[in-house]
């Protein structure tokens, strides 16, 4: 391993990896080309942490998240989730997995225009077959978690951007998932609402959630208890957070 997965193996010494990455490699076709996207990667990463994932452009962080959230497979090495081997897994396997086990939240939100902020938050239960009327109560749940039980019935065109990341919030907590995945959350925010946001992911994490964002932001990254630095393709340095 390198050095600074060597400081991943420190940080998670003290409790058994929810996700372990093994030498993964992720390489990409570009016409002739390779790119090489990831190259060599072997972390650990412990349940109930919260990770922050940074680095310049083309540096393979958004790589490494769509591999994490099981959006992607490595070209070659390992990938153990929760003790089990997802690196070949079958596309139907991978959907259930994610389906079950992780949560996504996303910059530009994702959420279905035409449907209501209960019905955005439904979403995803309506995929693992529950009764309507028990979906709509933890819908209702949620939203009263994320301060919006006052607008279960308003459309995303309703609501303000901060408003709308935590519809995106409570739809990626709707199955309870061990992790949730954060691609820039803060993205679209302006600085004040992004704190909040910010304050929301934190206290996420405090309940026992594994946080992994991906963000170019320092002073969002300081939200986290651990930084992973990355360039090109590779873990650069990990960092461990004030928290």
């Amino acid at each position: 391993m390198t050095s600074s997965s060597s400081a991943a193996d420190g940080v998670a010494a003290a409790t058994a990896p929810v996700i372990e990455l093994l030498d993964v490699r992720k390489t990409y076709r570009m016409g002739a080309s390779e790119v090489h996207a990831l190259a060599g990667v072997s972390v650990r990463l412990a349940q109930g942490s919260y990770w922050a994932i940074m680095g310049p452009s083309g540096s393979g962080k958004s790589s490494m998240l769509n591999l994490l959230g099981c959006l992607d497979r490595p070209t070659s090495g390992t990938y153990l989730l929760r003790g089990q081997d997802v690196s070949r897994l079958p596309d139907n396997d991978l959907s259930e997995l994610r389906l079950r086990h992780l949560g996504f939240i996303f910059q530009s939100f994702h959420l279905i225009q035409q449907l209501t902020v209960r019905e955005n938050i439904e979403l995803p239960l309506y995929y693992l077959g529950w009764e309507p009327e028990v979906a709509a109560e933890r819908a209702r749940l949620l939203a009263d978690q994320v301060g919006l039980g006052d607008r279960l019935e308003h459309r995303p065109n309703e609501l303000s951007g901060g408003q709308q990341q935590r519809v995106a919030i409570a739809r990626a907590l709707a199955n309870d998932p061990p992790i949730l995945m954060a691609d820039e959350p803060t993205g679209n925010l302006d600085s004040a609402t992004g704190e909040q946001i910010m304050t929301l992911i934190a206290r996420l994490n405090a309940e026992g959630k594994t946080v992994i964002m991906v963000t170019h932001e320092a002073e969002i990254a300081a939200h986290a208890s651990h930084r992973m630095h990355m360039r090109d393709g590779r873990v650069e340095r990990i960092e461990e957070g004030r928290r």
